[in-house]
C-alpha cells in the first residue's frame, strides 16, 4: 500500500488558471489529467483532514477543477462548510444546506474531500435491506472478507425506500467546531422512493487520526435534485459495486489555520457525533 503526503499551495491556482485560459468547464478539460499524463486510478485522495474540519478548518485549498485530477468518484463538503459534495462519473454535486442541489464552477474550492477513479471490482446484487446498521453490516462482512486494513470505495446505484440524509448551511467566519455547526446549522432531509446513488467510502481502523475509520455515505438522486450527508436507508433493489484501492494520498492545506490546529487531542466522540449525529 503506497501512502503520500504532499502539501498544497500554488497547484490548485496553476489548474483554475490553465481552466480559465482554456474556458473550461466543469465537464471539460479540468476533469481529467492532460493527455499523455499517467493517472493511478488505484489511489484514494484525501484532502486535509476531517479532524481539521471539525475544528472549523472549512477553508477551501483545491480547486474542484484540480480535484478532478485525482479522482471522479467522491465525497467531501465545499469552502465554508457550504453544503454536502458528492462526485459521482465525474460529476460534482453541492447538497446545500436549504436542500437545493448545484453543479457547481469548476474554480469552486474545496477544504475536505476524498476521490478515487472508479474502476469497479465485483459487483453485488441488493435488495429489502432494512437500515444503515443492516448495509454496513452486509459491506462490513464483505470488507473482513477482502481485508479490513485496505481502503474500498463502493456505489450503491438502485432504488431506495428512504434516504434520510442532512446538509449544512455555508458558515461565516470566525469558524465554529462542526459540532456546533450541527447543532443549529444543519437540515434533514428525508426522501421516500427515490432512485439515486450512494457513494461509501471505508477507511481502516488505522486511519481514525486522520478521517473516519469505517463507512462515511453520501447520497445524490437519480436526477440530480436531492442530496446530502446519509444517516440512514433503506433499499429497495440495486447493484453495489466495490472498488478496491491500494494507495493513500493525502494533500494537506497550504493555510495559517491549519498550521495552528492541535491534533493531539483524541477526536473520535466528535468524529461519532458528526458522521452519525447522534
Amino acid at each position: 500500500m503506497r501512502i503520500a503526503l504532499t502539501k498544497i499551495c500554488s497547484a490548485a491556482m496553476a489548474v483554475a488558471l490553465a481552466c480559465a485560459l482554456a474556458g473550461c468547464g466543469q465537464g471539460e478539460s479540468a476533469s481529467s489529467a492532460s493527455a499523455g499524463d499517467e493517472v493511478n486510478r488505484e489511489v484514494i485522495t484525501q484532502v486535509s483532514l476531517l479532524q481539521g474540519l471539525l475544528q472549523g478548518d472549512y477553508y477551501g485549498s483545491i480547486s474542484i477543477g484540480e480535484l478532478k485530477q485525482h479522482g471522479d468518484t467522491g465525497i467531501g463538503t465545499f469552502d465554508g462548510l457550504n453544503g454536502e459534495l458528492i462526485m459521482v462519473d465525474g460529476v460534482v454535486y453541492q447538497a446545500k444546506g436549504d436542500g437545493a442541489v448545484d453543479v457547481p464552477d469548476y474554480t469552486m474550492t474545496i477544504p475536505f474531500s476524498n476521490v478515487t477513479f472508479f474502476d469497479s471490482d465485483e459487483v453485488q446484487a441488493a435488495e429489502g435491506i432494512a437500515s444503515f446498521k443492516d448495509l454496513e453490516a452486509q459491506l462490513d462482512a464483505r470488507v473482513t472478507e477482502l481485508g479490513a486494513n485496505r481502503f474500498y470505495l463502493v456505489k450503491i446505484d438502485g432504488t431506495f425506500a428512504k434516504v434520510n440524509a442532512r446538509s449544512e448551511y455555508a458558515q461565516s467566519e470566525p469558524y465554529k467546531p462542526l459540532v456546533e455547526v450541527l447543532e443549529t446549522d444543519q437540515t434533514f432531509f428525508d426522501f421516500e422512493d427515490v432512485e439515486g446513488t450512494v457513494v461509501a467510502l471505508y477507511c481502516p481502523e488505522y486511519m481514525k487520526e486522520l478521517n473516519n475509520a469505517g463507512w462515511h455515505l453520501h447520497f445524490i438522486s437519480k436526477d440530480g435534485t436531492k442530496g446530502g450527508h446519509v444517516l440512514d436507508l433503506a433499499i429497495d433493489k440495486a447493484d453495489i459495486a466495490w472498488d478496491y484501492t491500494e494507495g493513500f494520498d493525502m494533500m494537506l492545506p497550504d493555510g495559517e489555520f491549519f498550521d495552528t490546529i492541535d491534533f493531539t487531542k483524541d477526536r473520535s466522540e466528535e468524529v461519532r457525533k458528526a458522521e452519525t449525529n447522534e
